[in-house]
C-alpha cells in the first residue's frame, strides 16, 4: 500500500471515530413545539385564547445540576415603547434536573414531585398567558440550572427567587416568543 492510500485510510478512520469532529455546543437549550424562537406565540396560549401553558422541552442540562428554575416574563410591560416593569407570567423552581420538559396545559398537580411555585405578577401560582395592553411584547421563557436544591421559599416573588439563586446558576437558556392582541 502506498503512503497516500495509508494516509487516506487513517484520515477516514479518525473522522469515522469523530476524533476531529466539531462537537455541538453543550449549553442547555429550551424550545417549544408550539412556537419557534422569536416567532409569535399562538393565540391558544394567551388571554385571548385558552390561556394554557405551551409545551416546553429542554436538553443538555449540566450533569452536576441539582435543580432547574423556569421563569416566564415580559420585560415590555406595559408598553414596549416605554417599558416600566417586568411582568411575571410563570415562576417554577426545584424542577428535577433529569426532567426534559413540561407538557402543554400542565397543572400544578401535574408538575414533578418536589417542584415548587412562585408568585406571578397576578399574585397567583398559575401560568398566565400573554395579554399585552398595548403593542407587541416579548415573552422570555428562561430556564436556569442550579448547583443546589433551593429550600421552600413559600411562594417567592421572582426577586426573592433570583436572590436565592445567586451564586448557584450553572447554565441558562432562553426561548423568546412575541404576542400582540388581535382584538
Amino acid at each position: 500500500m502506498n503512503k497516500l492510500a495509508s494516509l487516506l485510510i487513517l484520515v477516514g478512520v479518525l473522522f469515522s471515530e469523530n476524533i476531529f469532529s466539531v462537537e455541538e455546543s453543550k449549553h442547555m437549550k429550551i424550545f417549544s413545539a408550539a412556537f419557534d424562537e422569536g416567532k409569535e406565540i399562538p393565540v391558544k396560549y394567551t388571554c385571548e385564547g385558552e390561556n394554557i401553558s405551551p409545551s416546553l422541552s429542554w436538553k443538555d442540562i449540566p450533569p452536576v445540576a441539582k435543580s432547574l428554575v423556569l421563569i416566564v416574563d415580559d420585560p415590555d410591560a406595559p408598553d414596549p415603547k416605554a417599558p416600566k416593569m417586568i411582568w411575571d407570567h410563570w415562576v417554577i423552581y426545584n424542577l428535577a434536573p433529569n426532567s426534559t420538559g413540561l407538557p402543554e396545559n400542565v397543572s400544578s398537580q401535574q408538575l414533578p414531585t418536589g417542584t415548587l411555585l412562585g408568585l406571578t405578577s397576578w399574585k397567583n401560582h398559575n401560568y398566565g398567558g400573554p395579554c399585552p395592553p398595548i403593542g407587541r411584547h416579548r415573552y422570555f421563557f428562561k430556564l436556569y440550572a442550579l448547583d443546589t436544591l433551593l429550600m421552600n421559599l413559600n411562594s417567592p416573588t421572582t426577586d426573592a427567587l433570583r436572590e436565592a439563586m445567586k451564586g448557584h446558576v450553572l447554565d441558562e437558556a432562553v426561548l423568546i416568543g412575541t404576542y400582540q392582541k388581535k382584538g
